[in-house]
């Protein structure tokens, strides 16, 4: 083990655990299971994650790679909601959330749930939500739709309608840009957004998606974010790590971990490019691996074999 990079880990304790455990592999199946398992180990942490959101799925397998590493066992729970996501969390079905938005795009979830929710930390400046067209499309700002509908047939493609970005754009940007009576919030899911924008992108046609940062998909479609004079997107948030009540108590050595996870525009960028695209479906772990090969010092506590 890269003992220079556990300091801070050590340093709370439980150090012949984390020595030994250290060395596993983080070579399990994509979905779910544990190579850190056994008798002995600190417990089983269950981690909850969107996988159409894969900001958050770079970060899930990043976190079961680092918590198997020091000797948790780690159960993978796929879930297609936000709200269900946070009701689970709050509830201690789900013991970690690996990439939320809790200041402004999943504020109304921490409202309702914050005396049961505990912060373990933001590990990402700068994340935004926005509205975007392909870079061919000529129009450069949200007050530019009004006049332009037809171009777009009425149509702004979304994801999932209990996301915070969906709320965001049907509550805020939708009245104050005045477009109630000239465009539809097209919503289904995040891979129904992609598809919509695949097949325009393709025959070059007009098109206009609801987006966030960061997102692989901004590179690969070239995707422009439209200008929001109005601020009615919200500004830029942090992107946390949030445990069920008690975790940091419960999980001591896990917490720590996860405090020193940070990572820049750079880093987060490859990690999600490696994990959704270099390798994808069934091979995230392999993705992490590699990513961590490439990235030994992308923050102060990686754990390495």
């Amino acid at each position: 083990m890269n003992k220079r990079h556990l300091t801070g880990i050590l340093a709370i304790g439980a150090a012949a655990s984390l020595a030994l455990s250290g060395c596993a592999t983080g070579n399990d199946v994509a979905g779910g299971g544990s190579n850190g398992g056994g008798e002995g180990d600190l417990g089983t942490i269950t981690l909850g994650y969107l996988p159409s959101w894969t900001d958050g799925l770079s970060t899930a397998y990043l976190l079961e790679d680092q918590l198997e590493k020091i000797g948790y066992t780690v159960e993978m729970q796929e879930l297609t909601e936000a709200g269900p996501l946070y009701a689970g969390l709050a509830q201690g079905d789900v013991d970690i959330y690996p990439s939320a938005w809790p200041e402004l795009t999943h504020k109304s979830y921490m409202d309702q749930y914050k005396d049961q929710i505990e912060d373990l930390g933001s590990y990402y400046e700068g994340a935004k939500l926005t509205i975007a067209v392909p870079d061919y499309v000529d129009i450069d700002s949200i007050d530019d739709l009004k006049a332009n509908a037809a171009r777009f047939g009425g149509k702004i493609y979304g994801i999932e309608p209990g996301a915070g970005l969906t709320k965001q754009t049907q509550e805020s940007m939708i009245p104050a840009y005045g477009l109630d009576d000239s465009f539809q919030l097209v919503t289904s899911s995040t891979a129904a957004m992609l598809t919509e924008l695949d097949s325009a992108e393709a025959a070059k046609r007009d098109i206009v998606v609801t987006s966030w940062r960061p997102f692989w998909a901004n590179d690969k479609y070239k995707l422009k974010d439209l200008e929001d004079p109005k601020g009615a997107m919200g500004e830029a948030e942090a992107l946390h790590f949030l445990g069920t009540a008690g975790f940091a108590k419960e999980y001591p050595e896990a917490a720590e971990l996860i405090k020193g996870i940070k990572l820049d525009d750079e880093q987060y960028a490859s990690l999600e490019d490696t994990v959704v695209n270099k390798y994808g479906e069934g091979k995230y772990p392999e993705a992490v691996d590699e990513w961590l090969k490439e990235n030994p010092d992308a923050y102060d506590t990686i754990v390495t074999d």
